[in-house]
């Protein structure tokens, strides 16, 4: 499933929003508590410098000390002189105290702020809120003649004003920095694509040339703009696809002369190799008559001589699939027949345990000398290196998907020996892999089990090693080998190959 919030666009696109949102917000909160500060400090400067001067003015006709009445019309006049304001007046002095509304509790006047304004001469202030509504609360106490005069004379003024136009800036500078947000952030995600897009452009071409290169398209390169890091960073890509170029080149010429150096030498030894077979042929027949030690001499010569008509055979062989050479000649056979010919030709009928299909049963289109190679070369692994009984089996099997239609062949060998250690599975189709590294010389080339595997993969079929359910090394293990090759193939294109070459399968049946 894509998750394009986990790619590269996303992530730039969130951290700039992100970084957007929080610089707009803190912005918006700084300026809109710098904002609320001022509107209220004006407001509550300019209330209380009026109250001082309606007090002021009132003062010298207050008697002292003052009567109810007297209270009452210092809360009348101070409220009567701002009739705009809705100015609510509490006039108080020791136990007396007078409104300027009629039945006025004066519920926003707490027992602290009575407290504060009676021990000291300056104003005091306190902003409250109720019902929802938000007033500001004044104090000032009264004093008659100059301050340093008289001390506090006891007679107070509260005052109570509703800052509804107040509150309603406030609530104006909210919206209008919750609008500025919103096109902030609309902004912040343009620039995020924009830079996206120009971040993401060279990481792309990159991207392309690393799944170009990844292709065998070793020429790529990347165009180079600009002076940053991702100039850099495609500077350094064609640098390294260079040196790959250039390594990669030179190990296939160095592969190209490997395989033309053993075809050269394979081809070279084929000559002397015939002449020496012919030659050990006519000692073997007169061995017999040699004494002792001259026989054995011979019957060494010749057996190391076959080894070395096996080995050039087989590297001949194998530098035909190196060279894509090895086509198919495909012809329509009972493939139980042709694998019971198989095992006759080296005289394992009667070695190797066999549960085939009866004539006719499967039938199918692949090459036959090179699946006689392959079986052949399978048997003959089983036999040297496993223990008997060894057991050919052949069944067809169906594809999974029956729309396919695909019939296939498996075939597998099996041996009783004490199966294959797991570090060697991996490695048993390698060529001239030993798995016991002491051991420096072994019957086969070393080649036998590549060159069944080359053969099987012409047929577009596929060749395992495992070890027998019953156990790795136990008396009932043993290895295992299983081909699958599919059945009906087309024929293949015509193709020109080298020289008919001897194979491991004749030269066996000769010597047999």
């Amino acid at each position: 499933m894509n998750r394009p919030l986990r790619g590269l666009r996303g992530r730039l696109l969130i951290a700039f929003v992100l970084v957007t949102a929080v610089a707009t917000l803190t912005t918006g909160a700084l300026t809109f508590r710098e904002a609320r500060v001022a509107v209220l400090q004006q407001s509550q400067d300019t209330i209380i410098k009026r109250l001082r001067a309606h007090v002021d003015g009132l003062a010298p006709g207050i008697a002292y000390p003052p009567t109810q009445s007297d209270l009452e019309r210092v809360a009348l006049e101070v409220a009567a002189a701002e009739p705009a304001q809705n100015w609510r007046v509490l006039a108080t002095y020791r136990g007396l105290q007078a409104t300027s509304r009629p039945q006025d509790t004066f519920a926003e006047l707490s027992a602290d702020m009575r407290s504060a304004v009676g021990s000291r001469r300056a104003a005091v202030f306190q902003r409250v809120r109720t019902d929802g509504r938000s007033s500001l609360v004044v104090g000032l106490p009264v004093t008659f003649g100059e301050p340093a005069e008289r001390p506090a004379s006891g007679v107070a003024v509260f005052l109570t004003v509703p800052q509804t136009g107040e509150q309603g800036y406030v609530d104006a500078l909210v919206t209008a920095i919750g609008r500025a947000v919103v096109p902030a952030l609309g902004l912040a995600v343009l620039l995020a694509l924009l830079a996206a897009r120009g971040v993401l452009r060279p990481v792309r071409e990159l991207r392309r040339a690393t799944r170009s290169i990844a292709e065998g398209h070793l020429d790529t390169r990347l165009a180079v703009n600009g002076s940053d890091e991702l100039a850099d960073l495609s500077h350094t890509f064609n640098e390294t696809a260079a040196a790959l170029e250039e390594s990669v080149a030179e190990l296939r010429r160095m592969e190209a002369r490997a395989r033309r150096f053993v075809a050269d030498v394979s081809h070279e030894l084929r000559t002397p190799l015939a002449a020496m077979s012919a030659v050990t042929d006519v000692l073997d027949e007169d061995a017999a008559r040699l004494d002792p030690d001259t026989a054995m001499a011979v019957r060494l010569i010749s057996g190391e001589t076959v080894k070395l008509a096996r080995l050039v055979n087989d590297l001949m062989e194998i530098s035909r699939f190196d060279a894509g050479a090895a086509g198919l000649q495909l012809d329509d056979l009972d493939l139980a027949e042709s694998l019971r010919r198989t095992l006759a030709a080296r005289g394992w009928q009667d070695t190797v345990d066999t549960r085939l299909p009866g004539p006719g049963e499967l039938r199918g289109r692949v090459d036959p000398r090179r699946l006689d190679v392959a079986v052949a070369n399978l048997v003959g692994n089983a036999l040297r290196h496993g223990a008997c009984p060894v057991q050919l089996r052949l069944y067809a099997r169906e594809m999974p998907d029956p729309a396919d239609g695909t019939v296939w062949a498996v075939i597998e060998v099996t041996d009783s020996g004490p199966g294959i250690p797991a570090d060697v599975l991996p490695h048993v189709f390698d060529r001239f892999y030993k798995s016991d590294t002491a051991r420096t010389r072994s019957e086969g080339s070393g080649l036998g089990l590549s060159i069944a595997a080359e053969n099987v993969r012409l047929h577009g079929g596929t060749v395992r090693a495992a070890n027998r359910p019953e156990g790795d090394g136990a008396e009932s293990g043993g290895a295992v080998f299983t081909v699958e090759i599919p059945l009906g193939q087309e024929e293949p294109e015509e193709m020109e190959e080298p020289e008919e070459m001897e194979q491991p399968g004749e030269k066996e049946v000769r010597e047999t």
